[in-house]
């Protein structure tokens, strides 16, 4: 269920120095969990395409790879923005999530229609939480005043997005009917 924000009918706070100093530890931190999450997957998303049937799927993991790569450098960059170092921080959500795909990759055969489905499943729970994160790390960059920021990470966002709906194609369009029959 989506509900609508709605206003407050009292006047909105003012940011002081020190919520806007807690603001962005959090959001330095949520950038340190990111950056790690686009370092770990761009490995994962490899052997992902390494061990998919459909050379459609393969060669979205692949491209997926080089934008998750970019990904990651353009995390860089807006560290250096914020006049922040670069600093991956163990994400255990990507964590959990690249071990399901393995534990998809183990408990699936190779060669399978299943396995691809499996790891379609797999990579689109990725994809969103990827879209939660940058959405969310782009609201906060806005609430900071760094727009410029906010740009570069709405840029990864609707590639997230796009990933996400690619996947989805392949899935609707032959991955799921052909691993119904297997």
């Amino acid at each position: 269920m989506i509900m609508k924000a709605t206003k407050s009918k009292t006047s909105p706070k003012k940011i002081t120095e020190s919520d806007s100093t807690k603001l962005k530890e959090l959001f330095v931190d949520g950038l340190k969990d990111i950056y790690w999450a686009e370092k770990n997957l761009a490995k994962a998303l490899t052997k992902m395409a390494k061990n998919t049937t459909s050379e459609e799927l393969k060669a979205a993991f692949e491209q997926h790879t080089t934008e998750t790569e970019q990904h990651a450098a353009r995390v860089e960059e807006i560290f250096g923005l914020i006049g922040e170092k670069a600093q991956a921080k163990k994400c255990a959500a990507m964590e959990g999530l690249i071990e399901e795909a393995n534990e998809i990759l183990e408990s699936t055969e190779k060669g399978t229609m299943v396995r691809d489905c499996g790891l379609i499943m797999a990579a689109q729970k990725v994809e969103h939480y990827e879209i939660a994160s940058y959405g969310t790390l782009r609201n906060i960059a806005r609430t900071l005043g760094h727009s410029n920021v906010a740009d570069l990470l709405q840029q990864t966002l609707d590639q997230e997005g796009e990933t996400d709906h690619k996947l989805t194609e392949l899935a609707e369009a032959y991955v799921n009917e052909e691993a119904s029959v297997e």
